[in-house]
């Protein structure tokens, strides 16, 4: 029939193209160097820090939704490193602890410690920055105001603002490293993070409440990093008419000096308004960098402000034993899966050995090339999940080949049961990965911690497995039963007529012979 002929063509046309898919993952590793999966925390170890939270007021409890608040940002933040394990979690009342594997401790001090206060501030003096003298930094000259006041300057009275005598006088003795209270509505005296100049700035006519969104990217048609920020409406009018006001400015007051956490990120003159609310913040930003400034912004302020308690680089919780425990488990699935095949199926055995290495070798590759591209980590749970996959590549042919049984017996010649077999089972199979491709997917959005490991693994293995019994469990059944050896059910072929249920006069013994009436 039409519908058999078009599915047991070509059984070759999937088989290349598969070759071709490991080939160009295999080309993908050598290109990146990198060949083998990055390890969880249990398996590999990583950074732990504890972080210790007090009031921005210094004194009282630390209130438990806020501590809450906190530990969901440092999670996000965490999360936007890669897919790899991280554990996040609140310990007592007052402290929250933070453990992410492959990420050195200065990465991650900086990652979860900063508390993203951005501002954006008109420049009124720039000149190089001299440094503090060894030692404690000193005080500066006079108490300054290190709260808001009542009511904060508006956008007109900013654009208007000059500094005083005291300003200009704390100007010229600051040296980077010296104190200088970050207040948003009174001036600041600030370096650039590479501490190599100095500036005066007006008040903040932006904060960091107004952001929106930020990302890291290539600016278009050049080669160096930014980061771009959109802004609220009323963000995009302030920020719309402060550079159309600043643009008509000497140098350098035609600068806008965007500032996070009391540094200069950068101060771009400004030529013409920007409209739209999106701005960019450029400087010497590596990928890396970028990403890591836009993450920080993306997901907000801390509500606490917090301690560094503790850093300590964690050795493996489990170690090489547990992994090598692991692997011996999977070796001994692996092994009763085959010599259940050998004793159940024979020659046919070969199907599921070839479908299980296929499926190991693209696991063995996604897991690599995920580890470089997003940070995705392997820890034992992960294993498990692998593990599980046996299983799920066994029973796929399984279901398979007792579909084929069942034409068979129905009097239909094995060519024509591969592929009538085929269409029934395929459907059943789909069921059963979709089914645990939801578990996985349920499982990965509620569970915390290493859990997510066994979830994530548990659904790319499904995934693969559908790709294996597609692309090369099918395809290979077809050509087996294209030979003599199998096709003619012969002996230890595992389609041998007594084996199939049927008896020797069945279709599978007279196929050479011609296709005789089906049943």
């Amino acid at each position: 029939m039409a519908t058999e002929s078009r599915n047991k063509q070509r059984p070759l046309r999937p088989l290349i193209s598969l070759a071709i898919l490991m080939a160009v993952m295999f080309a993908i590793m050598a290109l990146a160097n990198s060949w083998t999966p990055k390890l969880g925390l249990d398996l590999r170890g990583g950074t732990t820090i504890t972080l210790t939270a007090r009031n921005t007021t210094g004194t009282g409890a630390v209130d438990p939704a806020s501590l809450e608040q906190a530990r969901t940002i440092i999670q996000q933040r965490v999360d936007a490193i890669g897919v790899g394990e991280s554990e996040v979690a609140t310990v007592g009342t007052n402290q929250i602890t933070v453990s992410v594997p492959n990420v050195a401790p200065a990465q991650l001090q900086e990652m979860v410690g900063q508390t993203a206060q951005l501002y954006f501030r008109p420049v009124h003096s720039v000149a190089a920055a001299t440094v503090a003298p060894s030692g404690l930094p000193l005080p500066p000259p006079e108490e300054r105001p290190t709260e808001p006041a009542a009511t904060p300057p508006t956008t007109d009275e900013v654009l208007a603002w000059q500094p005083t005598q005291r300003d200009l006088a704390d100007f010229e003795a600051f040296a980077c490293g010296d104190p200088f209270p970050d207040v948003p509505d009174q001036p600041l005296i600030a370096c650039t993070r590479e501490g190599d100049s100095k500036l005066l700035l007006a008040p903040a006519v932006i904060n960091g409440d107004m952001l929106t969104g930020a990302s890291a990217g290539i600016r278009q048609g050049g080669v160096s990093w930014l980061v771009t920020l959109s802004l609220n409406d009323e963000g995009a009018r302030i920020f719309e008419q402060v550079t159309g006001a600043l643009a008509q400015r000497a140098e350098p007051q035609n600068t806008f000096a965007v500032v996070l956490d009391s540094a200069v990120v950068t101060y771009p003159r400004l030529t013409e308004a920007i409209p739209g609310g999106r701005a960019e913040i450029s400087g010497s930003f590596t990928q890396e960098t970028a990403s890591e400034l836009a993450s920080v912004l993306k997901y907000g302020s801390l509500p606490l402000t917090f301690d560094l308690s503790e850093v300590a680089n964690v050795s493996p919780t489990l170690g090489g034993e547990q992994l090598r425990a692991g692997i011996i488990a999977g070796l001994i699935g692996i092994g009763l899966v085959i010599l259940y095949s050998v004793l159940y199926y024979r020659a046919l055995a070969v199907v599921v050995v070839a479908s299980l290495v296929i499926a190991a070798t693209l696991t063995y590759q996604v897991m690599v090339l995920l580890g470089e591209s997003m940070g995705f980590a392997l820890n034992l749970p992960g294993i498990a999940g692998a593990i599980v996959a046996i299983g799920m590549t066994a029973d796929s042919f399984i279901i398979f080949f007792e579909r084929i049984r069942d034409e068979v017996r129905e009097g239909r010649p094995l060519r024509s049961a591969i592929e009538t077999g085929w269409i029934g089972s395929r459907k059943t199979i789909l069921i059963a990965d979709a089914v645990s491709l939801l578990s996985a997917v349920v499982l990965f959005i509620l569970a915390i911690g290493s859990v997510r490991g066994f979830a994530f693994t548990l659904g790319l293995t499904t995934l693969i497995d559908i790709a294996v019994v597609f692309w090369f469990t099918k395809p290979l059944v077809t050509l087996l039963g294209r030979t003599a050896y199998f096709g003619e059910g012969r002996r230890f072929s595992g389609f041998e007529a007594e084996h199939m249920g049927v008896e020797r006069r069945s279709p599978i013994r007279r196929l050479r012979a011609g296709t005789p009436k089906e049943a």
